[in-house]
C-alpha cells in the first residue's frame, strides 16, 4: 500500500505539473531544458564554461533527462524525480525494518507521500526534488552508517546549497563527527576534482556570487509588510516587478533594498547562533541523537524565514528534518514531532494554493492569495519559534540532568 500510495502521489503530481494553470513544470521545460540544450548544441556548459546560480552537481539530474531526447525531457524529468524520491523511499522503509519493524515507520512514509501531495507539483518541478531525497536519506542512514551520510548529505549540499548547514550541524554534535566530517571532506575533494577535470575554474563557485545580487522575492517572509503595503497603496512606492535576470517577481519600494541587504547576513547570524545553542546544550550533556532533528528543523527554517527568496520549493526541505525527528520520536531518542509535522502540512497546503493556482493573482496584488501567503507565512515563523524552544528547552533539560548528577555524585562523595 505505501509503494502505491507513493506512485499514485507521484502521478497526480505529474498531471497537475502537465496540466495546472501556471506552468508549474516551467523551471524544468525552459529552463533546465535551455541549459542543457545549449550546452549540446554549443559545448559551452553552465557551471563549468559560464557562472551558474547552483552547484555543479545540479547538472547531473538536469543532464540525466536528456537521456531520451529534448522532446521528452519534462516526462523523462518526472518519471526522474519518481525514481530518485523512490530510492530515499525504499531506504526510509529498510531502515525502518532494521529499527523495530517497518509498521513503526509506515506513519512517517505515509506523512511524507501526504506532505509530496500537499505541496503539489513543485514538489517535483524543481532540482530541490533531488537535494531533499539525498538529503532525506543522508540523516535517515546517519545512525548505522554514518560515512554514507556524510557522502550523501555533501552530494546534496552539491545540487542545492542548504544541506550544507545539516552536515555543520552533524560535524558539531555528533559522537560519528569525524566520520561524517572526512566523507564530506573525501566527497568535496571529488566532485572539484572531476569539476576541474571537466574545465571547470573559479566558476565552480559561481553559485556563491551569483545569488548575492538578488531583491527581495515577493513570497519571502520579510517582503510581506511590503506586499500588503503594495495592496493598501496602489500608487505608492511599493511595487511588484519581474526580474527578467533571476526570472522571478520581486518588490522595489522605500526600504526594500535594504532589508535585502540585512537578509544574507541575519539568515547566517541565526544559523550561527543556533549551531552555538547547539555546542551549549552537547557540553551540558544532551544527547546528539535527541538534538539533532530538532536543530535540523531550527536551521532548515531559519534558511528559510530569514532568506530574500521565498520560492514555493522550498517548502520541500522540511521534510528532511521532519522525518528524521519523526523516526528519533518511533526510537525513543527525541521529541515527538507531530505538531512539526501538521504545521508542515499547513504550510504545503497553502503553498500549493498560492502556486501554481493563485500565483498571477498574487502577481496582481488581489486580496485573497495575498492573505494566504501572509497565513503561510506566519505558519513558517511559528515553526521556527516551536523549533527554537524545543531547541532551548534540550538545553535547560540537558543543564537540569547534569545538576542532578552532580548533586547524587555529591551525595554519594558525602555518604
Amino acid at each position: 500500500m505505501l509503494w502505491l500510495g507513493l506512485v499514485l502521489a507521484h502521478l497526480w503530481l505529474g498531471m497537475l505539473g502537465l496540466y495546472a494553470p501556471g506552468n508549474p513544470l516551467g523551471d524544468v521545460g525552459f529552463v533546465y531544458r535551455f541549459w542543457m540544450e545549449h550546452g549540446q548544441t554549443t559545448g559551452q556548459w553552465v557551471g563549468i564554461d559560464t557562472v551558474w546560480v547552483y552547484p555543479i552537481v545540479a547538472i547531473v539530474p538536469m543532464l540525466a533527462a536528456t537521456t531520451l531526447g529534448l522532446d521528452l525531457y519534462v516526462s523523462t524529468w518526472l518519471s526522474l524525480m519518481m525514481l530518485i524520491n523512490a530510492a530515499a523511499f525504499a531506504v526510509l522503509l529498510a531502515l525502518g525494518a532494521r529499527t523495530g519493524g517497518a509498521r513503526r515507520v509506515a506513519p512517517v512514509a505515509w506523512w511524507w507521500i501526504g506532505f509530496l501531495v500537499l505541496l503539489g507539483p513543485v514538489a517535483l518541478g524543481r532540482i530541490d526534488t533531488v537535494t531533499v531525497a539525498v538529503a532525506l536519506a543522508g540523516v535517515v542512514v546517519l545512525a548505522v552508517a554514518p560515512r554514507a551520510a556524510g557522502v550523501l548529505l555533501t552530494l546534496a549540499a552539491w545540487i542545492k546549497v542548504w544541506p550544507a548547514a545539516i552536515v555543520a550541524a552533524i560535524v558539531l554534535v555528533d559522537r560519528s563527527r569525524i566520520r561524517v566530517a572526512v566523507a564530506a571532506a573525501a566527497t568535496t575533494a571529488v566532485v572539484l576534482a572531476v569539476a576541474l577535470a571537466a574545465g571547470a575554474g573559479g566558476t565552480v563557485f559561481s553559485f556563491i556570487t551569483e545569488q548575492t545580487g538578488r531583491g527581495l522575492q515577493i513570497e519571502a517572509i520579510s517582503a510581506t509588510a511590503w506586499m500588503w503595503d503594495a495592496f493598501l497603496h496602489p500608487s505608492g512606492a511599493s511595487a511588484v516587478y519581474y526580474d527578467t535576470s533571476i526570472l522571478t517577481f520581486q518588490l522595489r519600494g522605500d526600504g526594500v533594498a535594504d532589508a535585502a541587504a540585512v537578509a544574507t547576513p541575519l539568515l547566517a547570524a541565526a544559523v550561527a547562533l543556533l549551531l552555538i545553542l547547539a555546542a551549549v546544550a552537547m557540553r551540558r550533556g544532551a544527547v546528539s541523537g535527541e538534538l539533532l532533528p530538532v536543530l535540523a528543523l531550527a536551521i532548515t527554517t531559519a534558511l528559510i524565514v530569514f532568506n530574500k527568496v521565498g520560492s514555493p520549493q522550498f517548502v520541500s526541505w522540511l521534510a528532511v528534518p521532519i522525518v528524521w525527528g519523526l523516526v528519533a520520536a518511533i526510537r525513543g531518542d527525541g521529541p515527538s514531532f507531530r505538531v512539526p509535522a501538521v504545521l508542515a502540512f499547513l504550510i504545503a497546503v497553502l503553498t500549493q494554493a498560492i502556486y501554481p493556482f493563485l500565483y498571477d493573482e498574487l502577481v496582481s496584488l488581489n486580496v485573497v492569495p495575498l492573505v494566504i501567503l501572509t497565513a503561510r507565512n506566519l505558519l513558517y515563523l511559528v515553526l521556527f519559534v516551536w523549533a527554537v524552544w524545543t531547541l532551548a528547552g534540550l538545553v535547560a533539560g540537558a543543564r537540569s540532568a547534569r545538576a542532578d548528577a552532580t548533586a547524587a555524585d555529591t551525595a554519594g562523595w558525602s555518604s
